[in-house]
């Protein structure tokens, strides 16, 4: 500090000294006569134009005069009031025009040691089928396949199954939405309650009886309503083995949209109410529905301990040529495996669809016939036109030989003579009437084809485990092992068409208004998960559990259980009707609201100093929200402080398990904004204009954004005062572009605006880390360039949009169908742009009539200054058939790859494809994409789920909304109408590459610093202001949960909170993810926690169903890359 004073004070003499050496020279020069006389060639005009340079420089030596007292007056008043800010300076604009901030000196940024990553550079695993060259190799021609049309003839030799009679599986279930043309309720009262009911009756009717059952959220609803007799003969059918749980997932969850946090909240919410009322652990994933398959699923089950899985909505052309080489039997294994710990024994189905007509064998108008629902006088007919026939003594052998024909077809795709045959449809079983055609009718062709032995054929009712376990014996291996000469395959099965050039890649935006809904939602989740859990732990240790309100687990599970029906396939997918999102969207309101108050709650007890006088009152919180929406589609509205001459305290939670160093921004009613760090140091404040339209500022509401340092996980109290004297309050500079036209424009008193006609130069903004070119004409991103690299990066953004189909198949809730290539967005005035520059951040927002865009970057070090920040408005409710596109274009030579992420726990390389159509080149993006070549790699991170790919090289395409006049024929009825207001996030980061060795094989990372970026978009800081007092508010401190920082790749998932059967929080579940770095990263936990002492360190599999040995507490726990690891904490 003292060296910094001194350097100051001897640049400051060393100036003032030259400045004067020059006066004295040119004195001389004009007034020695001599000099005068014989040197005369020094002309008056250069004299002259010095003497101007001189006026200017006392000028600015008296600016000069006056920021150095400014600035000694405000050390002086800080001295007095005991504080300092971080480097007692006040932020200044250096010579080039940018704001430095004072710093406190701690290191911002992530210490990566070398050996990190060698992981992400080490070799894979070989795997026989690799999903990248498998779409190299098709050529997708949809030929006819005669009665299987998208497949091909199949034959066999009637002697194939003299030595090894065929086993037949035949799985009866019923396909239950939690919502999709009806609200998840009166799908239970009109149809699925009484599919439950007559399953009781039905299957103790006989033993032989089988059926499977997948969602958990609609079978606990039937638990809760049914009675004791009921609830036990259901208890006997599953323990005895007729019914199984195949997933037992909260939901049967979408694949494409979700993120990995919100599938394992689901499975964990499933699997633990399943082990709590019934014992039952599932083995077999069953997933018939979701719109394309995620590799991550199969690694969320293997942690889960299950050992096969199923799934069905393939692109046909993958089916057809997995059926051709006998490969829709699988080991699934993680691309980034390099050994084969992660496989997972997979079934693919190899026809159109999972119901009746496409499950017993290749000819749809065979197996129709044996959908007994429809016989003659059913509602339910053939589209084949030949309806199904009761099974006599007269028929039976004509058709149980037509049947087995359709069987041993099938099983001519298979590599045992094992063969699946799923029986069932959306909703099926809802009448007695159906249970006992199509259990009666097919025990009779059973029983027939049983007492046949020329037919070799052996034939019953199975689950989906006894399928599974008959293929385990067949090859003689244990159950989950890999039978031999099975295949191995990586990647993923997106993106999905179901017929033609239907590509289902709609989808992954259809309502994005609530994808972001569903991300807010889920950070909500964590962090009132994290913070419970840590309240009730130190209420514990204080001895005061009875004082703290652990009736709040009730929130927790509400929102645990909204938010897990919300990850079904139709629901964050945006493929329900209208009333049936309406539902979704109320429900995740109210868990919104409830989580908010957990976290008020867990946040009042750890924040106060002294717990002794701790009260909670259930209906005087302690803490205001950080925001309120007013209705479940309203864009949420931020919290406006109320300032005086008395401290407001507000607490900011930080829900990321890293240190954030952070621009954090609230709304206050006074200009004369103060805030104060705990200890009573004044911090910089940027003071902005709230703005209600393009040129229209609030009187009454203005912006204070000021750094904060903030602990991992933690809790930091902050004062705000409304100061008559707030030195360290410094306005925003605001320039507004406007179009030729005149404008009225005034600023508001303390606020001024300039304004200008917008001319075509590009205009720029500019951090410690960043520069950021404009267009002049569009008010669009330009170019970046990064402090460290002399070269600008061209990085610039255009809107587009497509329309769709003038023919009969159009674009739909599922399917993106456009009309051809975008086309340039266009409007008729240019658009009105708005610069705000200031030292804690600048930002550009450009008003078009169907979006406006901010691009603000942070002038602090560390993770939050190195990206771009951007929110894009979209409002598309005029529009007919349209689809709004941003789309990045750089000089970046990516070619024909690029990389998105499966549900925000992997990368998957992607290649577009010239011979596809351009709706199969999208693929889901939930939290990533980026594209790269030797230098560099663009990044672009979002907040919620959306389609994304990149059309040609150096480009990345993004859809934003759509809004589609009609129904692409896939059962929902309806277009998408319902577009709301939506604000899309993004963070786009530039980095440079040191090594270009990646090529594009199977597996891609991202870079620490982006997870790190992904991190702070999707948990952003919740500012939460303390109420005030009559009685004036208790001391409060700085909340550190963390005693050691976690290493920067760990990330901690959840610390979830158990009750046990007597209602009590004994323990809680940690749920750590390691990313790619050095094998075996290290964790103590017991020294993870502050002030808590670690009872019990027990390791689980990820839904908490299976538990290994306990540790001993000293224990350091190690996770391999990618590893996702749970452990039961007992912490008091």
């Amino acid at each position: 500090m003292k060296l910094k004073k001194q350097v100051t004070v001897c640049g400051g003499a060393i100036f003032c000294v030259a400045v004067f050496s020059l006066y004295l020279m040119l004195d001389r020069v004009q007034h020695d006569p001599a000099r005068r006389q014989n040197g005369g060639n020094f002309p008056r005009s250069q004299i002259s134009v010095l003497q101007n340079r001189i006026e200017q420089l006392e000028q600015l030596l008296e600016e000069n005069h006056q920021i150095i007292s400014h600035i000694k007056d405000s050390v002086l008043e800080l001295t007095d009031t005991g504080a300092v800010s971080p480097s007692g300076q006040l932020p200044f604009r250096s010579a080039n025009g940018s704001w430095v901030l004072p710093f406190d000196g701690r290191p911002t940024f992530l210490s990566v040691k070398p050996q990190d990553c060698q992981f992400a550079l080490g070799r894979r695993g070989q795997t026989d089928l690799q999903m990248l060259d498998v779409y190299s190799l098709l050529s997708f021609d949809n030929v006819d396949g005669g009665v299987w049309k998208q497949g091909f003839e199949i034959t066999y030799e009637p002697t194939e199954w003299d030595n090894e009679p065929l086993q037949v599986f035949v799985v009866p279930h019923s396909h239950n939405d939690p919502g999709w043309v009806k609200t998840f309720d009166k799908y239970y009262n009109d149809q699925t309650q009484h599919i439950l009911n007559n399953m009781v009756v039905k299957l103790a009717e006989d033993p032989r009886r089988k059926f499977i059952w997948s969602e958990i959220s609609f079978f606990v609803k039937w638990w809760e309503s049914a009675d004791a007799h009921k609830q036990d003969v259901m208890r006997k059918l599953i323990l005895g083995g007729q019914l199984e749980i195949v997933t037992g997932g909260w939901v049967m969850t979408d694949e494409a949209n979700a993120h990995y946090f919100a599938m394992i909240d689901q499975l964990i919410e499933g699997h633990q109410w399943l082990e709590k009322n019934l014992g039952v652990t599932p083995r077999s994933g069953w997933a018939v529905d979701p719109f394309g398959h995620s590799a991550t699923m199969p690694y969320l089950l293997k942690r889960a301990n299950l050992t096969s899985m199923l799934i069905q909505r393939v692109h046909y052309s993958v089916k057809k040529h997995f059926s051709s080489s006998r490969s829709l039997e699988f080991m699934w294994r993680q691309a980034w495996d390099p050994e084969s710990g992660t496989d997972l024994f997979c079934h693919m189905m190899p026809f159109y669809s999972y119901d009746v007509p496409h499950t017993c064998g290749p000819d749809p108008k065979i197996c129709c016939q044996f959908d007994f629902k429809r016989l003659p006088g059913s509602r339910v007919n053939c589209p084949w036109k030949v309806p199904p026939r009761a099974i006599s003594d007269a028929n039976v052998a004509e058709r149980a030989n037509v049947l087995l024909d359709q069987y041993r077809k099938k099983s001519k795709l298979f590599r045992s003579k094992v063969v699946l045959v799923p029986l069932g449809d959306d909703f099926r079983y809802d009448k007695a009437l159906e249970w006992d055609q199509q259990y009666v009718n097919y025990q009779k062709l059973f029983d027939y084809m049983n007492s046949h032995p020329e037919m070799h054929v052996q034939a019953q009712f199975a689950t989906l485990t006894d399928y599974f376990s008959a293929v385990y014996k067949a090859n003689g291996v244990a159950q989950g092992q890999r039978p031999p000469g099975y295949p191995v395959l990586s990647g993923d099965f997106f993106a999905y068409a179901d017929r033609e050039d239907h590509y289902w890649s709609g989808y992954y935006t259809s309502r994005p208004f609530y994808k972001n809904l569903d991300r807010v939602l889920e950070s909500h989740l964590r962090g009132a998960e994290i913070l419970y859990s840590l309240a009730v732990a130190h209420a514990r240790h204080a001895g005061m559990e009875g004082r703290y309100p652990t009736s709040d687990y009730s929130l927790l599970t509400d929102a645990r259980r909204n938010i897990g029906l919300f990850q079904h396939h139709d629901a964050i997918a945006g493929t329900a009707k209208e009333a049936v999102v309406i539902d979704y969207g109320t429900r995740l309101l109210r868990s919104l609201i409830g989580l908010k108050r957990v976290i008020i709650n867990a946040a009042h007890f750890l924040i106060m100093k002294n717990k002794d006088v701790y009260r909670f009152y259930q209906t005087e919180p302690f803490l205001e929200t950080d925001d309120r929406r007013a209705t479940h589609d309203s864009l949420p509205q931020q919290t406006l402080i109320e300032l005086d001459s008395s401290p407001r305290y507000l607490v900011l939670f930080n829900p990321v398990e890293q240190e954030r160093l952070c621009v954090v921004t609230v709304l206050v009613n006074s200009a004369r904004v103060r805030v104060l760090t705990e200890d009573g140091q004044t911090l910089p404040v940027q003071l902005s204009a709230q703005w209600s339209s393009a040129v229209q500022m609030s009187g009454e509401v203005y912006q204070a954004s000021f750094m904060a340092r903030l602990p991992a996980l933690g809790l930091a109290v902050f004062h705000l005062y409304d100061s008559v004297d707030s030195p360290m309050t410094l306005r925003s500079d605001t320039l507004l572009r406007l179009p030729g036209r005149s404008q009225s424009v005034r600023g508001i008193d303390p606020l001024p605006v300039r304004s200008q006609v917008a001319d075509p130069q590009p205009f720029y903004i500019q951090s410690q880390s960043l520069t950021l070119g404009f267009s002049g004409t569009t008010g669009l991103l330009e170019s970046i360039r990064r402090k460290d690299d002399p070269q600008e990066v061209r990085v610039q953004i255009q809107f587009f949009t497509y329309g769709t189909r003038p023919s009969k198949d159009k674009s739909g809730a599922y399917l993106f169908l456009p009309d051809g290539n975008a086309k340039p967005y266009t409007q008729r005035d240019p658009p009105i742009v708005r610069v705000v520059e200031g030292p804690l951040f600048a930002e550009v927002v450009t008003y078009y009539q169907h979006f406006q865009q901010t691009i603000r970057i942070h002038n602090v070090p560390g993770v939050d200054g190195l990206s771009l920040d951007i929110t894009t408005m979209v409002d598309i409710r005029d529009q007919t058939n349209k689809e709004l596109a941003m789309r990045l274009l750089t000089d970046i030579q990516s070619e024909d790859t690029f990389y998105t992420d499966l549900n925000g726990f992997q990368i998957q390389p992607r290649r577009y494809l010239q011979k596809l159509p351009l709706q199969a080149n999208f693929y889901p993006m939930p939290t990533m994409a980026y594209i790269q070549d030797s230098q560099y790699r663009l990044t672009l991170h979002t907040g919620q789920a959306l389609g994304v790919s990149s059309l040609a090289s150096g480009q990345l395409e993004v859809i934003l909304d759509r809004r589609l006049m009609q129904d692409d024929n896939r059962g929902l009825g309806q277009g998408l109408k319902d577009n709301k207001r939506t604000a899309n996030r993004f963070r786009l980061l530039l980095e440079r590459r040191s090594s270009s060795n990646e090529l594009l094989g199977p597996v891609s990372f991202p870079s620490l610093l982006s997870h790190m970026t992904s991190a702070i978009l999707n948990h952003e800081v919740l500012a939460l202001p303390v109420i005030p007092k009559k009685r004036g508010v208790p001391p409060l401190r700085t909340f550190s949960p963390l005693a050691a920082a976690l290493p920067c790749d760990f990330h901690l998932l959840n610390l979830r909170s158990i009750q046990n059967q007597v209602n009590l929080h004994t323990s809680a579940a940690l749920f750590l993810a390691s990313s790619t770095t050095e094998v075996g990263k290290c964790l103590a936990v017991s020294a993870l926690f502050r002030g808590l002492d670690l009872q019990l360190l027990q390791p689980m599999s990820l839904t908490l169903m299976y538990s290994a040995a306990p540790l001993s507490n000293s224990s350091i726990i190690s996770l391999e890359p990618m590893e996702l690891s749970a452990f039961k904490l007992k912490l008091r």
